[in-house]
């Protein structure tokens, strides 16, 4: 795939890793931004993947990877199957991205990485006609109580369609239900590319999965391709092109 989104006046450029030094380079800031310490964040699932770099002049601002599914009898085959029933996607039409590990370096503009990413995945949904993009969103620390507002936010507005909601996996789970008081504090406390994924008309599972070796909570996120919003599809196309 030949993919590179230049911005001249910021020096920032999306692009494939295109060698093992560049997984290498990826697999570092996984583990600083994961774990917070010097270390490799690798495994299986890597070889397999596509894997997305963001820079500037040389110097990784934030990674991710993809895995193309031509049809969903290929979906055991991902990540997120490991957390997550995803037989309810089995007979689904069209080809599904899985996005995982995405994270961004300490210091580096969020905003600015997102778009850019968002962009190279636009570029790469209207490559492969994909229908829908999945992966798991991490909320940073194992402890729901922690999370409650926003666990409770997504929910009671974001849920996805019932017969598309994959099933309990997981050991050690957590619904998404509570009190909600205070909706726009529960917004503000998603991580930013989980509100991007919801305003692109995203939706998530009824369960969130409990993570101790990674202190997170994740949660099942999709987006639609067809339900995202034209005005929204058109910027985001824009950028890939």
């Amino acid at each position: 795939m030949n993919l590179r989104h230049d911005q001249p006046r910021q020096g920032v450029a999306v692009r494939v890793a295109r060698n093992g030094d560049d997984l290498l380079a990826c697999q570092r800031l996984r583990h600083l931004c994961f774990f917070g310490t010097a270390g490799l964040d690798a495994d299986a699932h890597d070889e397999r993947c596509t894997h997305l770099m963001i820079e500037r002049d040389g110097a990784l601002l934030g990674t991710l990877r993809t895995l193309l599914v031509a049809d969903g009898t290929g979906l055991s085959d991902t990540l997120t199957a490991a957390s997550y029933d995803l037989s309810p996607l089995v007979h689904y039409p069209h080809p599904i991205l899985e996005i995982g590990r995405f994270c961004i370096a300490p210091g580096a503009l969020d905003s600015h990485v997102l778009r850019l990413a968002l962009g190279a995945l636009a570029r790469m949904v209207d490559d492969h006609a994909i229908g829908l993009m999945m992966g798991c969103t991490s909320l940073p620390g194992a402890d729901p109580a922690r999370h409650a507002p926003a666990l409770a936010l997504l929910g009671r507005h974001h849920l996805g369609p019932a017969d598309l909601r994959p099933g309990v996996r997981s050991a050690v789970t957590h619904p998404l239900s509570g009190p909600l008081s205070d909706r726009r504090g529960a917004t503000a406390a998603l991580p930013a590319l989980l509100r991007s994924y919801l305003g692109l008309g995203g939706w998530v599972s009824d369960h969130a999965v409990v993570d101790h070796a990674m202190d997170t909570v994740h949660v099942f996120t999709c987006v639609e391709v067809a339900r995202i919003p034209p005005a929204r599809a058109r910027a985001l196309r824009q950028l890939a092109s």
